[in-house]
C-alpha cells in the first residue's frame, strides 16, 4: 500500500458520513487515429443535482484510478488520461461535513496531504492529461484540474470558483500555487481573494476560458464529444495550445498588494483566511510548487482548527439547509394558490415588490395608488426593468411582452384587487394609515386573499386588529435592495392562521428568497438587532467619542460596511423611525439620538461627504452635533457595542421571537450580509466569550460552530 493511500486509510475513519465519490476508468480510441485513451469519470451515485465531493474515501478512490492508468501510461497501452464528472456537476470540493468535525491538527493536516498527493499523481503521469470542466466546479473540484496538462470547459457551465476564503479557508490542494503560475498573479487574486469576498461571485464557462484557465470551450449539449476530438487534435500536433508568459517582476508584487487592499476593505484583518492565501500566492513567484503545496497544508490545518472555518462552514450550511427548510413553517399542504398579486402602493418599495412577484410568480400583479401619475411611474418602472433585462440577454422578447402585459395599475382597489389571491402593502410607515389601507383592501378582496405588510418595525397584530379577518394578515418583511438580499422576515401575528401562513411560506419559496419565521415582536429580527448595535454607536458619539474612533472600533468584526455607511444605505430617517418605534416599547434598552434626530430633521442623507473619494464627516453634519466630555477608546466602545448586542440577542431568545440562535445569524447572513466568517453574530459572541459574560451561557454548543470537544 502506497504511502498516500495510508494516509487517506486512516484519514477514512475521521469522515463517517462521507458520500463516497466513485472514479470509473473506461478506455476508447480517440478520433482520427490518435490513439487509445483513458477517461476517469467522477460520480457520487446520487441524483444529478446532488454535488460529487472529495473526502478521504473518495480522494482514495482517485488514487486507485491513477493507479490503473498510471500503469498503462508506463507500458504505452494509452497516449492520454482524461478527468471529467457526472452531468451538470464535475466536482465541488472537499467534503466539508467530515472536515467540521475534526479535532486534531494533525488529522487537518493529513486531508490537505491526501488530496495534494493524489492531484500530484495526474501531473506526474508519462502521458498527457486533460480536464474536461462538463459542470459545476468548485474548490478541490477546480483543483484536480489545475494540476492537469490540458483543460476544456462547457459554456453551460453555472458556477465555477475557489470560494475556500469566502468560508474561512485557502485553496489547498493547489490553488494557490498552480493557479497563479498559469493565469498570472493579478488575475489569480481575482479569482481567489475578490470573487471569494465578493459573495462568493462564480463565473461561467466563458469567464473560465477567457481567464485562461480553459484552454478550449465548447457547448454544453455536445461538449464531452467536442472535449475529445480537441483532444485528438492536441494529442496529434494539429492544435498547439499557447500560454501568456506570467510576469514574475513587479506586477506579480502590484496583484499582491491589490489582494491585500481588497482583504482589508472587506475583512480589515478580522479574518485570517484571505492574508494566508496572499502569503502563498506572494511566494508562488519564485515558481516552486512544492514548497506552495508544503505552504498550503499547513494554512489547511491551521484553518480547519479555527473558528472562522467552522462559523463559516456553520453560515453555509444555514442557507443551505436550514434556509431552505424554514423552522416553525406550517405543513406545505395547508398554503393556497396564489394567481394574481395586488401591490398597495408604486413607489420605489412597492414597484421593486412587483417586480419581484412578477418575475418570480409569473401571474398577473396589479399596483393601485392615490393618484394616476403614481400608478404610470409604478408600472413604468417595472417595464423599464423588464427591458433591462432583455438587454442584458437574460430573457428573451417573448418573455418581455408577456411580463409586460401581466402588470398594470389602477386607482380603484375595488377593481384592482377583486380577484387577487395575496395583497401586499408597502405604504408609508404609520400605524394609522396601515390599518386604513387594510381596511380599504378587506372591505373589496376575496375571502381567501392573504393581506400582506412589509412593514419593518409595526405590529402585525395591531395592524390587523380592526378587520374582520384578522387571521389572513401575515407580515411579509422584505430588505432592500430587493433583488438582491435573500432574507423574508414572515411574522406571525396573534391571530395569523396557519393557512394564511402556509401561503406566505409557499410564496416566499416561488420568490426564491429564505424565510424565517419571526414572532409579531418591535422591529422583528434584523432591525431590531442593528437597532441596537447601531444605537450604542451614537450613544457613545454622543456622550463625546469621536465618529472616526467609534466607527473603527468595530472594524475587527469584518463587517461590509461601517455604522455610519450602512445608516447612510438605509436612510437617517428610516433609522430614526425604527429607534423611536423600539424606544416606545423598551425604553430602558433603545435611545433616540438627539444627534440623528437632529441630522434628519436638516435634511442631512447621511453622516458622510465624498468628495475627496472617501468617507469624510460632513462638517455640516459636525457642526450639527453635540457631544458630552465622556470619551471612549475603541476597545471600550467595541466590548459595550458587542455587549449590548448580546444582551438583545439573548432576551430576543427568552421572548421567543425566532425558534434558536441559529435563526437569528440566519437573519444576519442574509438580511444585513453580516460576514460568513463571523458565522452571523452568535458564534463571534460566543467565541470571543462576550456571550457568557453578559448571559451567563454561550448561544450555541460545543462544536457547533466551533472545534468538537
Amino acid at each position: 500500500m502506497s504511502t498516500t493511500a495510508e494516509l487517506l486509510k486512516q484519514a477514512s475513519d475521521l469522515f463517517p458520513d462521507e458520500v463516497v465519490t466513485s472514479a470509473h476508468v473506461r478506455h476508447f480510441d480517440l478520433p482520427s487515429g490518435a490513439g487509445r485513451f483513458a477517461l476517469i469519470t467522477l460520480d457520487n451515485g446520487l441524483d444529478h443535482t446532488k454535488p460529487t465531493t472529495f473526502g478521504p474515501a473518495s480522494l482514495a478512490n482517485l488514487d486507485t484510478a491513477i493507479d490503473q492508468v498510471e500503469k498503462e501510461a508506463a507500458e504505452g497501452a494509452i497516449v492520454g488520461v482524461g478527468i471529467t464528472g457526472k452531468p451538470f456537476i464535475f466536482a465541488v470540493g472537499a467534503d466539508l461535513k467530515g472536515v467540521e468535525l475534526l479535532k486534531e491538527h494533525e488529522h487537518a493536516l493529513a486531508i490537505g496531504k491526501g488530496g495534494h498527493e493524489v492531484f500530484k499523481r495526474l501531473a506526474g503521469l508519462a502521458v498527457p492529461t486533460f480536464t474536461y470542466y462538463n459542470g459545476a466546479a468548485m474548490g478541490g473540484g477546480v483543483e484536480v484540474g489545475l494540476h492537469c496538462t490540458y483543460r476544456t470547459v462547457s459554456k453551460a457551465i453555472p458556477a465555477f470558483s475557489l470560494p475556500e476564503v469566502f468560508l474561512g479557508l485557502v485553496p489547498g490542494w493547489g490553488g494557490c500555487a498552480l493557479l497563479p503560475n498559469l493565469i498570472g498573479a493579478d488575475k489569480a487574486v481575482s479569482v481567489i481573494i475578490e470573487n471569494s469576498l465578493n459573495q462568493n461571485k462564480q463565473l461561467k464557462g466563458q469567464q473560465v476560458f477567457d481567464l485562461g484557465i480553459a484552454d478550449a470551450l465548447f457547448e454544453g449539449a455536445d461538449f464531452l464529444e467536442q472535449s475529445l476530438i480537441w483532444t485528438a487534435q492536441v494529442l496529434k500536433g494539429d492544435v498547439e495550445v499557447e500560454r501568456p508568459v506570467i510576469d514574475r517582476g513587479e506586477a506579480w508584487d502590484q496583484a499582491v498588494a491589490r489582494g491585500r487592499f481588497i482583504a482589508d476593505s472587506k475583512v480589515h484583518g478580522a479574518a485570517p483566511a484571505a492574508y494566508r492565501a496572499l502569503d502563498i500566492i506572494a511566494a508562488a513567484k519564485n515558481g516552486d510548487l512544492q514548497q506552495g503545496y508544503d505552504a498550503e497544508d499547513l494554512a489547511l490545518a491551521d484553518l480547519i482548527m479555527g473558528g472562522e472555518l467552522r462559523a463559516g462552514i456553520y453560515a453555509f450550511n444555514l442557507v443551505q439547509k436550514r434556509g431552505k427548510r424554514p423552522a416553525g413553517a406550517p405543513d406545505k399542504n395547508l398554503a393556497r394558490p396564489v394567481t394574481k398579486v395586488g401591490v398597495v402602493g408604486a413607489g420605489l418599495m412597492a414597484s421593486q415588490l412587483a417586480l419581484l412577484f412578477l418575475r418570480r410568480l409569473e401571474v398577473p400583479v396589479v399596483l393601485t395608488d392615490i393618484d394616476q401619475e403614481r400608478v404610470d411611474k409604478g408600472v413604468g418602472y417595472v417595464h423599464a426593468e423588464i427591458e433591462k433585462l432583455l438587454g442584458k440577454g437574460r430573457i428573451n422578447q417573448d418573455k418581455a411582452n408577456r411580463l409586460k402585459a401581466l402588470v398594470t395599475g389602477v386607482l380603484d382597489k375595488a377593481e384592482g384587487f377583486a380577484d387577487a389571491d395575496f395583497i401586499i402593502e408597502a405604504v408609508f410607515e404609520e400605524i394609522g394609515v396601515k390599518q386604513q389601507v387594510f381596511a380599504e383592501v378587506e372591505a373589496v378582496a376575496p375571502a381567501h386573499a392573504i393581506l400582506a405588510t412589509n412593514t419593518s418595525s409595526l405590529s402585525v397584530t395591531e395592524m390587523a386588529s380592526k378587520l374582520k379577518n384578522p387571521e389572513r394578515v401575515v407580515g411579509f418583511h422584505f430588505f432592500n435592495p430587493v433583488a438582491i438580499l435573500p432574507l423574508l422576515e414572515i411574522v406571525r401575528g396573534e391571530q395569523t392562521d396557519d393557512a394564511s401562513l402556509a401561503t406566505a411560506f409557499a410564496v416566499a419559496k416561488k420568490l426564491k428568497k429564505t424565510a424565517v419565521l419571526v414572532k409579531d415582536a418591535p422591529a422583528f429580527v434584523v432591525n431590531r438587532i442593528l437597532t441596537r448595535f447601531m444605537g450604542e454607536i451614537q450613544n457613545v458619539i454622543d456622550e463625546g467619542t469621536p465618529v472616526e474612533v467609534a466607527e473603527k472600533a468595530v472594524e475587527p468584526l469584518g463587517l461590509p460596511m461601517s455604522p455610519l455607511v450602512l445608516l447612510e444605505l438605509v436612510g437617517p430617517a428610516i433609522g430614526l423611525h425604527v429607534s423611536e418605534t423600539l424606544n416606545r416599547a423598551f425604553p430602558d434598552r433603545f435611545t433616540v439620538s438627539p444627534n440623528l434626530a437632529a441630522v434628519v430633521k436638516a435634511g442631512k442623507r447621511g453622516f458622510y461627504v465624498y468628495d475627496s473619494g472617501k468617507p469624510e464627516l460632513d462638517p455640516e453634519v459636525a457642526a450639527l452635533l453635540e457631544q458630552g466630555d465622556s470619551v471612549l477608546g475603541e476597545e471600550q466602545v467595541r466590548d459595550r457595542v458587542l455587549d449590548a448586542v448580546a444582551q438583545e440577542i439573548g432576551l430576543m431568545l427568552d421572548e421567543g421571537v425566532v425558534a434558536e440562535a441559529q435563526d437569528i445569524d440566519l437573519c444576519l447572513i442574509t438580511g444585513a450580509g453580516w460576514p460568513f466568517h463571523l458565522g452571523g453574530i452568535t458564534p463571534y459572541l460566543d467565541r470571543e466569550g462576550v456571550s457568557e459574560r453578559v448571559n451567563g451561557k454561550k448561544f450555541l454548543a460545543p462544536g457547533v460552530a466551533s472545534v468538537p470537544a
